[in-house]
């Protein structure tokens, strides 16, 4: 399969000025077909850098994925930069020059000099139109300069190897990068490559297990060359991820299946959910599935438990409180909220942060009695309301699913 790497261009990408959404967007793509992504990069709006760097990941991958630096002004040196990189001349496209003075009229403005720039594309790119804004997308194929004669800089030692390999250019602002990925680029990248394989991803949600102790038990499993399983840890909940490569959706998912169940005979309970299923959608249903209600009271935690079940929009959620006080009363206050909301269980959660510690506090109220737990956390501070607030999700769905 072909390899890529993508180069997100701009300074105000380092700068921390725009956030790099397009780079996600791309990598999402490439992996549904199959392409795999082993490298990612931002750089600057500086055209011999750029350049180098393109030069680089073409020694690496098959498939170069720009994006920015296509627009009409000064620092917008991306063409240029392109072209220098295989050692091709810019060309003028008088019938580019049209499409963009058109599009630029129909906002009732006159086309500047300087936004003919968007028409100058490296000679003998493949140009992509752009249906939605004026910076047109382009595709060098890079056999096609090397065979024409023309003097590359590429430190490239056989011209056979480059001979499916090419840049492909997209504008930066998001919204035309993505209608031209996914109405131009993917189809050229399924022809031009001969793409039949697809990859499959499945997620596994998993909580009271931390990723060391989860690395211990499955360890194993990731190992495996397809599928691949692969961990990211949240606070308070671990992600396992299951991908598969095959030829079909249900090649790719009875790979998956197979690895999934094994995963889920490992970890039983732990596994909360998958894919797009929430801790707290999952306690929700088991609330609701007990056909009980549920109110809240948190503690110290600025809105953090509150707003996540209030996004859930469950029907067994009635409300909840959020107050900032002491640790002393929180089974009283909690029964208080239950009683204000008219529900049948209640969850009281409050975080403190001492000099030497920081503790939080789960208070469960629910038909089959009370319970208290008291846990310690020795994480970063700003990390400690999400995991308090998964951890106290995560012990009442346990609570619940264990109430006879």
């Amino acid at each position: 399969m072909p390899t890529a790497e993508i180069i997100a261009i701009g300074t105000e990408l380092l700068l921390g000025e725009t956030a790099d959404t397009n780079t996600r967007f791309i990598a999402r793509v490439l992996r549904v077909l199959g392409i795999d992504l082993f490298r990612a990069q931002t750089i600057g709006d500086n055209a011999g850098r750029i350049a180098e760097t393109v030069r680089q990941a073409l020694e690496r991958a098959d498939i170069v994925i720009t994006t920015g630096g296509l627009g009409p002004t000064v620092d917008d040196p991306t063409r240029q930069a392109i072209a220098d990189s295989v050692g091709a001349p810019l060309e003028f496209h008088p019938e580019l020059w049209e499409q963009i003075a058109a599009r630029i009229a129909r906002y009732g403005r006159t086309p500047t000099e300087n936004q003919k720039r968007q028409a100058y594309i490296p000679k003998d790119a493949v140009i992509i139109e752009n249906p939605v804004g004026t910076a047109p997308a382009f595709i060098v194929i890079i056999a096609s300069f090397l065979q024409s004669g023309v003097k590359s800089e590429l430190a490239l030692s056989e011209v056979e190897g480059l001979k499916d390999k090419v840049v492909i250019s997209l504008p930066g602002v998001p919204s035309e990068m993505e209608t031209l990925l996914t109405d131009a680029i993917i189809p050229y990248l399924k022809q031009h490559f001969n793409l039949h394989e697809l990859l499959i991803i499945r997620t596994l949600h998993v909580s009271g297990l931390g990723e060391g102790m989860i690395d211990d038990q499955i360890g194993d499993l990731e190992t495996l060359a397809n599928p691949t399983v692969g961990l990211t840890a949240h606070s308070g909940v671990v992600d396992i991820r299951i991908a598969a490569k095959a030829g079909t959706e249900t090649d790719a998912s009875r790979m998956i299946a197979s690895v999934e169940q094994d995963l889920r005979t490992r970890l039983g309970e732990n596994i909360f959910g998958a894919d797009d299923s929430t801790l707290e959608g999952v306690t929700l249903d088991a609330v609701a599935a007990r056909g009980w209600t549920l109110a809240c009271l948190e503690v110290n935690l600025e809105g953090a438990l509150l707003r996540r079940l209030e996004q859930a929009r469950h029907p067994a959620y009635q409300g909840g409180s959020s107050i900032q006080a002491g640790l002393a009363t929180l089974a009283i206050e909690t029964d208080s909220v239950r009683r204000q909301f008219g529900a049948s269980a209640a969850l009281g959660v409050a975080y403190s942060r001492g000099i030497e510690q920081q503790e939080v506090i789960i208070h469960f109220i629910t038909p089959a009695g009370e319970t208290e737990r008291c846990l310690a956390y020795g994480g970063h501070p700003g990390n400690a309301r999400r995991w308090a607030v998964n951890m106290a999700l995560d012990a009442l769905r346990r609570t619940i699913q264990g109430t006879s």
